[in-house]
């Protein structure tokens, strides 16, 4: 990892400052009032496991590959759990549906960027190039066309609720898809792809934050969105 150019890890950075920022954003959006604090309660958490995971990764805690279960199992579950449990429970829901269904949409465009950083990985070996554009993975597209249907299908100009909800869960499926190969190319007993070049950079700081929050805040993006798309009674804005 130390022989990898400073721009890569500088970009990824970037990237996760911008994904930070969109979520504050729209947080911040679904207050009532000012004196809300909601946007810097959320924003502490975020903080306090973007820390407590890094620290892991400088430790090497996550480099135990044959442990059982997989170190993984420690970064990607928790936020995914927490986004279940405020989507289950009725008064977070409720102020969740009140976050605007453009800046949930516009923040898919981090998926361009991080599928630039993947190649890079792959360029200097810490990923296969199957996880890229140049392999299975087409998860830019959603980055690419997500402007476009901030615009013409849930912004100010237009509004296609059945386009909408359809680009959702085709990109969502791609998120799916890249996610699962991941997982089965990293090296842990469950490895069933890319065994000659595993994927091992998200085991290493800073990339242990694709896993532990850049991905959760694109399924939590897309889960919020359809939520708002498919409940009858919610005008999109």
């Amino acid at each position: 990892m130390s022989e990898l150019p400073s721009y890569v890890s500088g970009v990824f950075l970037a990237t996760v400052a911008a994904t930070f920022g969109f979520l504050y954003y729209g947080i911040k959006l679904a207050q009532k009032s000012k004196s809300n604090n909601n946007a810097i309660v959320a924003s502490t958490f975020i903080m306090v496991w973007l820390f407590l995971i890094a620290l892991l990764a400088l430790y090497d805690f996550f480099l135990d590959f044959e442990a059982m279960p997989p170190k993984l199992f420690y970064v990607l579950p928790p936020p995914i759990i927490a986004i279940v449990v405020l989507l289950s429970i009725k008064r977070s829901r409720a102020f969740l549906m009140r976050i605007p269904i453009t800046t949930l949409t516009y923040l898919h465009i981090v998926r361009v960027p991080i599928e630039i950083v993947l190649w890079w990985l792959a360029g200097s070996q810490l990923v296969p190039y199957l996880l890229t554009f140049e392999g299975i993975n087409y998860d830019i597209l959603s980055g690419v066309s997500a402007p476009f249907v901030a615009i013409f299908m849930v912004g100010l100009r237009s509004k296609s609720r059945i386009g909408a909800i359809l680009w959702n869960f085709i990109t969502l499926g791609l998120l799916v898809n890249i996610v699962a190969h991941a997982i089965l190319a990293a090296p842990t007993p469950f490895q069933t792809f890319a065994l000659d070049q595993p994927n091992i950079a998200v085991f290493h700081f800073p990339f242990i934050w694709l896993p532990g929050f850049v991905v959760p805040a694109v399924l939590f993006a897309h889960l919020v969105s359809l939520m708002k798309l498919l409940a009858k009674s919610e005008e999109l804005r």
